[in-house]
């Protein structure tokens, strides 16, 4: 299905971040039939930081997620097919139907889970990490994060002992300003910004744009690259926005919760659009690539579709399986 992918790496950071949109705003178009029966927290808006991570991992290394989770699994080279039975409970999803889709799990390629507890991955990744310590491997884990999970107690725990063990663990904290319907002014005191918290731990940090996909990737290539070598863990928080409601399909800027000059300032910063607009001289680049990339996605995404709901339920006689108790 993917015929015309590039190989020149920008233009393929570029046709990523446009099909992880397309995948998300199929979902949304799609969700209210009540077919996909689990809460969906979508990523519109937010793809440059699950796209620039993405490419500068390799398939050993490891990652774990949140209840936004989508993206991050697709850029970790996740199976769109198996995404998407997931999320109609299928037998054929990642996790067998069991998870949906803040649940997800794909040990093939180094995707080893995400849950809807906030900041319950963050212990689950420092100690991979610390697996791939004593294993003497050369595996980077990726333990990606929201602002909301930063101001969870496991969060600070979980970062002290990465700094003191110097563990391989890159944490990738995607700040949307908003915890649900809160933003960072009611949660933090005045001038107070996390990465420079987390330096205090003792972990490498920095802040940078989350809606800049090429410095993103070029951001965490480079932090990989010295954690890989025995550096020490690094903390990357990328300010990004997303453009729909905390979880749903919908937008919900009705409501009030977030200034209308905010929204429009980060919908003019479209993380596509600005990708798009630094790659516009590429001789490689047109408008009419555009429209066969979109054309193959569409395709793509369709045969998912018709692939998740053709495919089988789970069998009730395995209902109790990966149940413990």
């Amino acid at each position: 299905m993917n015929t015309s992918l590039p190989n020149d790496p920008s233009l393929r950071l570029v046709r990523d971040l446009l099909r992880v949109r397309m995948v998300e705003e199929a979902i949304a178009r799609e969700y209210p039939k009540g077919e996909m029966r689990c809460p969906v927290h979508l990523s519109v808006g937010q793809e440059a930081v699950a796209v620039g991570t993405g490419a500068a991992l390799e398939r050993s290394d490891l990652a774990v997620s949140t209840h936004r989770a989508h993206a991050h699994y697709l850029a970790k080279g996740g199976n769109l097919k198996r995404l998407l039975a997931e999320l109609f409970g299928k037998e054929a999803g990642c996790a067998r139907g069991r998870g949906g889709s803040m649940h997800l799990i794909d040990l093939d390629v180094g995707f080893e889970g995400s849950t809807a507890i906030v900041g319950s991955t963050l212990p689950v990744g420092v100690g991979l990490a610390l697996g791939s310590k004593v294993r003497g491997d050369s595996a980077v884990t990726c333990v990606f994060l929201g602002d909301g999970a930063a101001e969870e107690g496991v969060f600070y725990e979980s970062a002290n002992f990465a700094a003191v063990r110097k563990l391989p663990v890159l944490f990738v904290c995607e700040n949307n300003s908003y915890s649900v319907y809160s933003p960072l002014g009611v949660r933090q005191p005045p001038g107070r910004r996390l990465y420079e918290v987390v330096r205090s731990i003792g972990l490498t940090s920095a802040l940078h744009d989350g809606n800049d996909v090429f410095a993103v990737a070029a951001t965490v290539k480079t932090a990989v690259a010295g954690i890989r070598h025995g550096g020490p863990p690094v903390f990357l928080e990328f300010s990004t926005y997303r453009h729909l409601e905390h979880c749903g399909p919908f937008a919900d800027d009705t409501l009030g919760y977030r200034p209308e000059p905010d929204v429009a300032a980060w919908k003019a910063r479209d993380p596509i659009i600005q990708a798009q607009d630094k790659v516009r001289d590429h001789p490689e680049f047109s408008d009419e690539t555009i429209g066969r990339w979109r054309s193959e996605i569409a395709a793509e995404i369709d045969e998912a579709f018709a692939f998740a709901r053709a495919t089988p339920w789970p069998e009730q006689s395995t209902r109790a399986e990966y149940v413990y108790a």
